[in-house]
């Protein structure tokens, strides 16, 4: 498994200078990352040290969401319960975070006016009147950043700066860690995926060794003129065939079909271009998440979703636009809808097995999600795929 290691120790010849116990702050982040399992729960934590560290009055701590466009709250001390509602999300690039994530050190100021002027709120400017943004970094890359409010205008110790710096290596670090055990936690499942799907397609030989029995005796029934004896066999036959067929299907289309291990945003991305080039229709890619916050499983879940639906845009739609949206609605509930121009389903629908099975699919994944997949024909052309379930945080969702 690849994992980050532990940055360069050249915190020991300024250790010695700290008023304040340095080593026993960063022992205790050195230990919990090797026991700590809740990420945003250790984040959380050690924001009460870095307040304490401080002398603040309040603090909070984000982390970089999927897309690297914003900081997501995890975790908040002595803020206001109205300004945390509205501080859950910010842009990354948004005021002293964004310098902070740019520099990449901690930065301080006693100009708290963009933050009065963003969120309208009173606190900023009477009882905050100093901001400090300590960059949670990794090798030059920054991954979230705690935020400390100060009620008076007084600067942090040169020490405790440089102790900030110390932990934001280090947590940075934890960062980083969770992410690749994330990817190797995806690769790891593609492979059990791939076992399962050498094993499903070795099983299709019995039922191809059972086909050719049936038509030996398919063979003997009609040199007699056996006429029940024919139809009987055929009708084995013809059960065997649709057996077989709807394994194989399954086989290539959901197991075959990896998905990136960098994650659901960039698989879909992969499976537009994808679609592009083989059908040469522009799909309108949008995410309108602030944080696309799934476990592996469920990711994949949502990518053969997608992708069942996209396969039968293409066999039969005959659509020329395609849109994927991915939200969260205000129900804490994830939503994945698409759409074409297409044909639409007919009123009265001939019977279709291939489209029929791909539906079946579909609605078995969405219920491995705890949601529900619909299928509706759009009032003036074409059709709707939505998809939605339950947003469950990464540690609670299996």
């Amino acid at each position: 498994m690849n994992t980050a290691s532990f940055p360069p120790s050249n915190l020991e010849p300024a250790i010695g200078t700290y008023k304040i116990p340095a080593l026993r702050v960063l022992s205790e982040i050195a230990t919990s990352l090797s026991t700590e399992n809740n990420l945003e729960g250790l984040l959380e934590r050690f924001l009460g040290t870095m307040v304490k560290l401080a002398g603040a009055d309040a603090g909070a701590v984000r982390v970089l969401t999927a897309d690297g466009s914003h900081l997501r709250l995890v975790g908040s001390i002595g803020l206001p319960a109205e300004l945390v509602e509205h501080e859950q999300f910010v842009e990354l690039e948004c005021g002293l975070c964004g310098e902070a994530t740019r520099k990449r050190s901690h930065r301080h100021s006693a100009n708290v006016h963009f933050c009065s002027e963003r969120t309208s709120h009173s606190y900023f400017g009477s009882r905050c009147q100093h901001i400090i943004a300590v960059p949670l970094r990794y090798q030059g890359k920054v991954l979230g950043v705690y935020n400390l409010f100060m009620a008076s205008d007084t600067p942090v110790p040169e020490d405790v700066a440089l102790l900030f710096d110390s932990i934001s290596e280090h947590l940075g670090m934890a960062l980083e860690n969770a992410r690749l055990t994330r990817e190797n936690m995806r690769i790891t499942l593609m492979n059990e995926r791939q076992m399962l799907a050498n094993e499903l397609h070795d099983s299709l030989a019995q039922t191809l060794a059972y086909m050719k029995m049936r038509l030996a005796l398919l063979q003997d029934s009609m040199s007699k003129s056996d006429t029940e004896g024919s139809t009987k066999y055929l009708d084995d036959l013809s059960e065997a065939v649709d057996t077989a067929y709807s394994g194989l299907r399954e086989l290539l289309t959901h197991f075959r079909n990896r998905m990136d291990p960098r994650g659901l945003l960039h698989a879909l991305q992969e499976m537009v271009n994808s679609f592009f080039k083989k059908t040469g229709i522009f799909i309108n890619f949008s995410n309108l998440t602030p944080d696309l916050n799934l476990s592996p499983d469920q990711e994949v879940q949502v990518f053969h979703i997608v992708q069942e639906a996209l396969a039968n845009i293409q066999k039969h739609s005959h659509a020329q636009d395609v849109s994927l949206t991915l939200g969260l609605d205000g129900n804490n509930q994830y939503w994945v809808c698409i759409e074409d121009d297409g044909v639409g389903i007919p009123n009265n629908p001939v019977p279709d097995k291939d489209m029929h099975f791909g539906m079946s699919i579909m609605r078995e994944r969405a219920q491995r999600l705890s949601g529900n997949v619909t299928v509706e024909k759009l009032q003036d052309r074409g059709t709707r795929v939505l998809l939605t379930f339950p947003a469950v945080r990464k540690e609670n969702a299996k």
